[in-house]
């Protein structure tokens, strides 16, 4: 992204999870002067294909393209390639994915494109990882991805806000982090399982807010991000 500090408002990044490119693109007409960041993910992606990345940033917005890629190393650096052609402005990767796969990423990505390492899905428990193999505490084994992600080059991690204060500290201030599974306050937690609230998570040290639900599915979307600038400024 940029070296500008951010206003609240710049912090919040929508995730457009439709299933149709018709919502999505009515929702990003509905907030054209409130947000600049847009997520797009698997559901929509699926469905409508680079046109929806194409469509949105047409608008002037900026794309987090969330594929959240794992592939061997050839595949994912011609896919951060592909993304980068796009005009995307963040993708994700998992840092599961080990120490080539990350540096071929790394390698292929144009200078604007921010590669942001997936470190432990926010709707994970530990009971998640045990079922997986992975025996390690879930505190330290996104330590552990986060500190791969560091040394392979990636421009930022996403994390759950419960732990970016702990990264911040760890890593310092030259790496994004970008926080999925916030809720403000007056929000249904869904199936988010390690969450804060917006003020809590920029408090703690995230550049980033991935908001969906509490915006997305708000009768009045523009007056949901409002009230989410505002108890980030109060």
């Amino acid at each position: 992204m940029n070296s500008t500090p951010l206003t609240a408002r710049d912090r919040i990044i929508v995730a457009l999870d439709f299933p149709s490119q018709a919502k999505a693109l009515a929702l990003v007409s509905a907030l054209s002067d409130s947000v600049s960041i847009y997520k797009i993910g698997l559901q929509l992606y699926t469905v409508a294909g680079p046109a929806i990345v194409q469509a949105v940033a047409a608008t002037g917005a900026k794309i987090f393209l969330d594929l959240k890629l794992h592939d061997i190393p050839n595949t994912v650096a011609k896919t951060v390639t592909a993304a980068g052609d796009l005009g995307a402005a963040m993708l994700t990767v998992h840092l599961s994915g080990g120490s080539a796969m990350l540096q071929a990423a790394v390698e292929s990505k144009p200078p604007q494109l921010s590669l942001l390492g997936v470190t432990v899905l926010t709707s994970a428990t530990q009971e998640t990882l045990s079922e997986t193999g992975v025996g390690t505490e879930l505190a330290d084994q996104v330590m552990r991805l986060a500190d791969l992600g560091k040394k392979s080059g990636c421009d930022g991690l996403i994390t759950s806000p419960r732990e970016v204060g702990a990264l911040r500290q760890r890593l310092g201030p030259n790496i994004l982090l970008v926080c999925p599974g916030v809720r403000p306050a007056w929000a249904a937690a869904d199936d988010q399982k390690r969450f804060t609230t917006p003020r809590e998570a920029v408090e703690a040290g995230a550049d980033y807010l991935v908001i969906g639900r509490p915006i997305t599915a708000a009768a009045d979307p523009r007056g949901a991000v409002e009230r989410i600038v505002t108890e980030l400024t109060a």
